[in-house]
């Protein structure tokens, strides 16, 4: 990794973790970054993923105390949540390099998709919340049990341990509808599942590391978790101070260029 390369990805490191504390979709600019560097799919999806593991911590530590108020309702999501992620972070490493080539630039589009059109989603989802000020048993974090609720996490889990890419939208809309409550309320609990979802990957691809020879690009994995960590911890602050649409663009750019890069 040269010394601009490396550069470039602690920067956009910082900025992921900032986004992913706001709303999520950091890993759209980092995993582009690695994948232009020449770094092969899987190898940059489980580099990233550790790496950006770092910044969740950081995420999820800004909002503890809003976390530990609904913390006596989330053992399903939890362990939904950690489920999902270890088969999704299994079924990157049987998927053959080959496959990866097509499915990633596939998925990076999909994810775009969700960071480009996520107003409309969030207003489409906020037409259908039933706005309650207690969940059904009397308690505010109830609804967290739902377990509706609970599967659609399990899945979008799943994709988190996969691709990570924009996870944090898909929890965002699912945790805004299926508990009725405003998304700034669920914001804390998506950066808390995020760094399940993260570090159960992370994990995994250790194991692999060691036991398996599944390749890991261990400076990068420095980089970014230097970065991102620093981004994660004052990125609650920061990202009131950055226009989504700045943010937007950054990642579309940066995206763009991956396919690009990915589709040469």
């Amino acid at each position: 990794m040269s010394v601009l390369s490396g550069l470039l990805l602690f920067a956009m490191g910082i900025l992921a973790g900032i986004i992913n504390s706001a709303v999520g979709s950091g890993s759209l600019l980092t995993l582009p970054v690695l994948l232009a560097m020449g770094v092969p799919p899987g190898v940059a999806v489980r580099t990233n993923t550790i790496g950006m593991m770092f910044g969740s911590f950081g995420s999820a530590y800004g909002f503890r105390e809003e976390t530990k108020r609904e913390m006596s309702y989330l053992g399903p999501l939890i362990t939904a949540t950690v489920i999902g992620a270890a088969a999704g972070s299994l079924f990157l490493l049987i998927t053959p390099s080959s496959a990866l080539d097509w499915v990633i630039p596939i998925l990076i589009v999909v994810a775009l998709i969700l960071v480009i059109f996520q107003q409309r989603f969030v207003e489409a989802f906020s037409k259908n919340q039933v706005v309650k000020a207690e969940g059904s048993n009397g308690t505010v974090g109830a609804p967290y049990k739902r377990p509706g609720l609970v599967g659609a996490m399990g899945l979008a889990s799943m994709y988190g341990g996969f691709f990570t890419a924009a996870q944090g939208v898909l929890y965002m809309a699912i945790m805004g509808v299926g508990t009725g409550h405003p998304f700034k309320d669920v914001n804390p609990v998506k950066n808390f599942l995020s760094m399940i979802v993260n570090s159960v990957a992370a994990l995994v691809y250790l194991i692999a590391f060691l036991f398996f020879g599944a390749e890991v690009l261990w400076i990068g994995v420095a980089v970014l978790a230097v970065g991102s960590l620093l981004g994660g911890l004052v990125g609650a602050r920061i990202a009131k101070r950055l226009s989504n649409t700045f943010l937007k663009g950054l990642i579309v750019v940066v995206a763009l260029s991956a396919l690009v890069r990915q589709l040469m």
